[in-house]
């Protein structure tokens, strides 16, 4: 096999790879992870199921590359984030519904024992609040105005912006996610 030819099958191999996780994102998404079956992931995007273990040898690693993908989409290096830029996020969440169903879907299911994103959420969460300690403290100091530590109100703001998107997937037509959002983070500077 020629060095293009090797080069050829690697993009295909990832397109497939790619192809195979935004089915899986779609899938989870419809029935959530303990709902969702290889089976339905590789009717998806036209594979045999024994041809989407070639990719992702269990649903496990396929979950795994879902929601590393999902990372991918969101990164941004904690020093970066500021406050003027979470209103911004949430707008933006506002715009994939799907995306964030699945996210939804999944965290809801990792509460459960021995469910294999639970590591997963347990870190995230673990970094998402130490991140917004950091944006807190940068733009407050070390009290916000109303008194409490930035170690104190992280917890608060990210329970916010998460419990927002649960309200509106639910009901989006009566719950204002990024207006709501703006809502709070004035309370944030009350006296």
């Amino acid at each position: 096999m020629s060095y293009g030819d090797a080069m050829g099958a690697r993009v295909r191999s990832e397109e497939r790879r790619a192809a195979i996780v935004r089915a899986a994102l779609e899938v989870i998404a419809e029935r959530g992870y303990r709902g969702a079956s290889m089976a339905a992931v590789a009717e998806r995007v036209g594979l045999t199921q024994q041809g989407l273990l070639h990719y992702f040898p269990t649903k496990d690693a396929l979950l795994v590359a879902v929601l590393e993908e999902r990372d991918r989409w969101d990164a941004m290096p904690a020093r970066q984030w500021r406050m003027d830029l979470l209103a911004p996020l949430v707008e933006y969440n506002a715009m994939r519904p799907g995306i964030i169903q699945t996210f939804a879907a999944l965290l809801g299911e990792s509460v459960t024992g021995g469910h294999p994103a639970r590591g997963y959420f347990t870190e995230r969460y673990v970094q998402v609040r130490r991140s917004m300690t950091e944006v807190l403290r940068a733009e407050y100091g070390d009290r916000l105005p109303n008194g409490l530590t930035p170690e104190r109100v992280a917890p608060l703001l990210v329970a916010v912006m998460d419990g927002l998107q649960y309200q509106w997937l639910l009901d989006p037509e009566s719950v204002d996610m990024p207006g709501a959002f703006r809502d709070f983070l004035s309370l944030l500077g009350e006296e």
